[in-house]
């Protein structure tokens, strides 16, 4: 009779792997619409377990040791708020696109990287402390270059005082309840870190479903402009994947982080920012980012399993 260790140990290897589960969460959401209207409700919740289940994570000692980098509360955030929509920005219209694509490419580009980015640099087996600390340093930014970048691009004029009180209450709350627990629980959370990492996987799961309401009825109604929306997002969080690879010294573990970092953005907020302002351009393309930043950490494992047999071979 197998034992109960036993049992766990073979559904955990019938269970995907994290990277996996993200795509099986898009594309649930996209064939059962109804179910990614259940989740929407659900979003605000997931991205604040998300950010708190990050911080839990994350060795203080290491990430303050992070902050000390110039890579990190520099380069990276320099590249990410300011650099990175710009030069989508100047691309777009060099290329000769519509007006109405670049202002939605510049405005998904100048928002602070994906609240889960460090918690899929954790699940990739990269370090989270960079990461986490980029998208803080970024988020602490985007109250200034957002609404001057949106202003430049767009001709829209976004409320620096709203998008703070929003990061306000995303990540100072988790970090207020993460710096409380860490305190009153620590010896906990370590015992308990398995079960953690499984409320993130989980967080990240729910918000990948939401992130697809109504997507099925946007393709439906306009399928030539949702293929080229979901193009264009593949392309551009590629370039800018390829592009903090390629300036970010160190090994391939390191140089993938920073390209998920420039790549992954958070574009919901500056969604939420604009309110009605969106056109219906604008909310395909913004749709259309989340097929990149749920896909592209399979093929980032892929690219790490190869390195790792490579490295293990005579």
């Amino acid at each position: 009779m197998t034992t109960g260790p036993r049992n766990w140990a073979r559904f955990a290897r019938l269970v995907p792997s994290g990277p996996t589960l993200l795509i099986i969460g898009v594309l649930a959401g996209l064939a059962f619409p109804a179910l990614a209207d259940g989740a929407r409700p659900l979003m605000a919740a997931a991205i604040f377990v998300l950010v708190l289940g990050t911080f839990l994570q994350v060795d203080g000692t290491a990430f303050r040791r992070a902050l000390r980098r110039p890579l990190v509360w520099l380069l990276l955030p320099a590249l990410a708020m300011l650099a990175s929509p710009l030069a989508v920005g100047l691309a777009a219209r060099g290329a000769g696109f519509r007006p109405e694509l670049i202002v939605a490419l510049v405005l998904s580009v100048c928002a602070p990287p994906s609240s889960g980015t460090a918690a899929v640099a954790r699940m990739l087996g990269f370090d989270a402390t960079i990461p986490l600390a980029v998208t803080l340093l970024s988020m602490a930014l985007a109250p200034v270059t957002v609404p001057l970048i949106a202003a430049g691009f767009a001709g829209l004029a976004l409320d620096p005082l709203a998008l703070a009180t929003r990061l306000v209450l995303l990540v100072g709350g988790a970090g207020a309840l993460a710096l409380l627990l860490r305190r009153q629980a620590a010896a906990r959370l370590v015992q308990h870190a398995r079960i953690i990492d499984a409320l993130v996987l989980a967080s990240l799961l729910l918000f990948a479903i939401a992130t697809m309401e109504g997507v099925r009825t946007q393709i439906e109604a306009q399928p030539a402009a949702a293929f080229t929306c979901v193009g264009l997002a593949f392309a551009c969080n590629l370039a800018l994947q390829l592009c903090g690879a390629l300036l970010t010294p160190g090994n391939l573990a390191a140089r993938l982080t920073s390209g998920l970092i420039l790549g992954n953005r958070n574009v919901g907020l500056v969604w939420s920012a604009m309110g009605a302002a969106v056109s219906p351009m604008t909310a395909l393309f913004f749709a259309a980012t989340q097929f990149p930043i749920y896909m592209t950490p399979r093929l980032i494992e892929m690219l790490v399993r190869r390195e790792c047999k490579e490295n293990a071979s005579p």
